[in-house]
């Protein structure tokens, strides 16, 4: 069988160099070992995602050197697809409505007494909609907008022996799932999680290549595959490109882009072998660090 990966950004901005060298990392892996690389665009936040960053996005990756097998992929078209997944898991009775706000949330945590996860009060979620009554939950579902939440307690219950998440050198991951997540956006109406593991299906990906960041989310992806029926890829989970400070590069932090990388007269090729060469990957440069960077990376006269 033939391997296939995916690289799969969001067009909610520009391409950085962080982007670029995730982009790489997924084209050098399926060069190593004869795979089929598809390009996926992850199009399902409207409130954020924008045609012309899709459009720029296609540019700077081809300006780059990616070459993908297929037309890309928009995972907009796929809506349907991830209907019918919160169907089935509705059908199962694995999933409930939940109209907590960000400050209902962090209301209950205070209440208990609880010190809920530092970084963000509402990452944990204190089952506050679990057990509501069946006629409430429908009622104010005609009414309130409400989220989809994977009730894990019900989910893991089903499980007949331990399940694991494989990467692709052969080291096997139990799945640790702490909290009911997310699974049904209520802005959107699908979560990353549900539409990556069914996007993967449709496409017959075999390993997911991607940065160390989304590696905690492998375990709540392996578990909806389970439920679903959907067939297990491997993982691999690179490190991420980190700015001078040993910060990640993030569109947050005014990352270096590709496209000011393309004004400033950059070599592609130069950048593909500066950004694969490193073991611990870094960026040296600032976002407008013309004078440094041409010197390495621009176009020889």
């Amino acid at each position: 069988m033939i391997p296939v990966t995916r690289f799969a950004p969001s067009p909610t901005g520009l391409l950085h160099v962080g982007n670029a060298y995730s982009a790489l990392c997924c084209q050098h892996w399926a060069e190593q070992h004869n795979a089929r690389l598809l390009l996926r665009i992850e199009d399902i936040d409207f409130t954020r995602c924008r045609d012309e960053y899709t459009e720029a996005m296609i540019e700077d990756l081809r300006w780059l050197g990616l070459k993908w097998a297929e037309t890309p992929v928009r995972q907009s078209l796929h809506t349907a697809h991830y209907s019918e997944a919160i169907i089935r898991l509705r059908q199962q009775g694995l999933i409930y409505p939940c109209f907590c706000t960000r400050r209902s949330i962090v209301l209950e945590w205070e209440r208990m007494g609880v010190a809920p996860h530092a970084d963000d009060p509402t990452a944990d979620y204190p089952g506050i909609c679990r057990n509501m009554d069946h006629q409430l939950q429908e009622q104010r579902m005609t009414d309130e907008p409400f989220a989809w939440r994977l009730d894990i307690a019900k989910a893991t219950a089903l499980l007949d022996k331990p399940l694991f998440w494989q990467e692709e050198n052969g080291n096997s991951h139990k799945i640790e799932v702490d909290h009911d997540v997310v699974i049904g956006r209520k802005d959107i109406g699908f979560s990353y999680h549900l539409a990556v593991v069914v996007d993967d299906a449709l496409a017959g990906i075999t390993h997911v290549i991607r940065g160390q960041d989304l590696e905690d989310s492998s375990s709540i992806q392996r578990l909806l595959q389970h439920l679903l029926g959907l067939p297990a890829p491997k993982y691999i989970h690179h490190p991420l490109l980190l700015d001078q400070n040993g910060v990640r590069l993030a569109k947050r932090n005014h990352a270096t882009t590709l496209k000011s990388l393309r004004h400033m007269g950059v070599d592609a090729e130069k950048l593909r072998s500066f950004l694969l060469s490193q073991h611990q990957p870094r960026w040296p440069f600032g976002p407008d660090d013309e004078n440094r960077i041409l010197p390495v990376l621009g176009i020889s006269a």
